[in-house]
């Protein structure tokens, strides 16, 4: 069963999104009032998932999902705000999170939310990530991963991933299966440890790999 915990600084809020997964099948292990509790909680509890609020006080939701991020453990973060602003998505996808969603969610789409991040996925297309990531990402290589850990076609595979190719695109691209993409990027995922598709997006930008307007 998938284990969450509940960040935000609202009870009713926290109550809500409580019945909801439990009604669905999804275990909620702990609820945070802010981000530093939230923090705590993944400490205390290694849920599978953290839905977490942006704004909160004492520790907002992206600097709760930076400290989570850091944490050696499986954990994803899925931001719910009813702010729907591209540059806290951004933010939220630079700091870690595997995906955004707006607080009038459907609680049918909740739950499958958070079954899907749970798998390794992220919530937002690549391409949507991209979008977002040539508008807000500031080259600052410096600041990054080494890429030369990457082998040549290692480096092929983050490039289109960066330009929002699916799995299926690229093996047509590179003239590969689709199964030998997967290996690729789970490597590439290990090699700069990266937790999902669309901080590798923001990666491909950030370090310079890619600049604005590579994608398609």
């Amino acid at each position: 069963m998938t284990r969450v915990v509940i960040a935000d600084d609202q009870a009713l809020v926290r109550t809500g999104f409580r019945m909801i997964l439990t009604a669905r099948g999804i275990e909620v292990v702990g609820e945070a009032a802010d981000g530093a509790e939230a923090v705590d909680a993944v400490r205390r509890l290694h849920p599978d998932v953290v839905l977490m609020d942006i704004r909160m006080p004492t520790m907002d939701g992206l600097e709760a999902t930076r400290r989570i991020a850091a944490i050696p453990s499986e954990c994803r973060v899925l931001i719910l705000t009813t702010f729907d602003l591209d540059q806290y998505v951004y933010a939220a996808l630079a700091a870690g999170a595997s995906g955004f969603l707006l607080k009038d969610v459907t609680p049918e789409h909740l739950a499958a939310a958070v079954r899907l991040v749970t798998t390794g996925d992220a919530l937002l297309s690549p391409s949507i990530t991209r979008r977002l990531v040539e508008r807000f990402a500031t080259p600052q290589p410096a600041l990054h991963r080494d890429l030369s850990t990457l082998t040549p076609r290692e480096l092929e595979v983050l490039t289109l991933m960066g330009q929002g190719l699916s799995n299926a695109e690229i093996a047509t691209t590179l003239t590969l299966s689709e199964a030998t993409v997967k290996t690729h990027a789970a490597r590439i995922f290990a090699k700069l440890n990266l937790r999902d598709r669309s901080q590798a997006v923001v990666l491909a930008y950030e370090t310079g790999l890619l600049t604005p307007g590579e994608g398609r």
